[in-house]
């Protein structure tokens, strides 16, 4: 196992989330120190779910505009995803009920956690937590969209199951998380 002594935060910017280099030294096996910097963008910390219907053999994803992917490549930056959001101070399940409402318009109460995994370790300290759930309409309370006040202009899209798989295909999607549960989701045959 790898040593590792901090020896500098530096924080590098705490505009919209905090962006720090750190100077640690690294032990590796043979006793040789190294000395590295590295960026680590801290974020907090995140859950995401996908909502499913087995009657329908449907699911709910959510488009919207990311900046990253525009410039990134993306034309448009519109990215087809499932429903996810930041923790700010709730749990993860507490969390992903309040998104899950705010976005879709569903409210749900069963939900199950499936995994959880760290999206981009070489850069973002996030960890995901990851969650599915069924849905129903009788579960709708409102049109979603996001919240107004933090400017979300969220498309809700109810997509056929095996559709949203071809997607991934096409690269319609391309949202890493929103792959990961779509798998999920066919490997344990959550909708057939």
């Amino acid at each position: 196992m790898t040593q590792i002594k901090i020896l500098n935060t530096e924080i590098l910017s705490d505009n919209w989330y905090t962006l720090k280099k750190v100077t640690y030294e690294t032990v590796q096996h043979d006793g040789t120190v190294l000395l590295q910097n590295r960026e680590a963008y801290d974020r907090g910390n995140g859950a995401t779910i996908l909502l499913y219907n087995k009657q329908l053999k449907t699911v709910v994803l959510t488009q919207q505009f990311r900046l990253p992917t525009y410039i990134n490549g993306n034309e448009t930056g519109m990215l087809i995803e499932c429903c996810a959001g930041l923790l700010d101070r709730d749990n993860p399940e507490d969390c992903i009920k309040r998104e899950t409402e705010e976005e879709t318009g569903y409210q749900i109460t069963d939900i199950k956690k499936i995994f959880e995994a760290y999206m981009s370790p070489g850069s973002v300290t996030e960890i995901l937590y990851f969650f599915v759930a069924e849905y129903t309409h009788d579960m709708k309370v409102s049109d979603g969209g996001g919240v107004a006040e933090e400017d979300e202009r969220i498309k809700v899209l109810e997509i056929p199951f095996e559709k949203a798989l071809e997607m991934i295909g096409t690269g319609e999607i391309k949202d890493g998380k929103t792959i990961m549960l779509l798998q999920y989701a066919q490997i344990n045959k959550l909708v057939e």
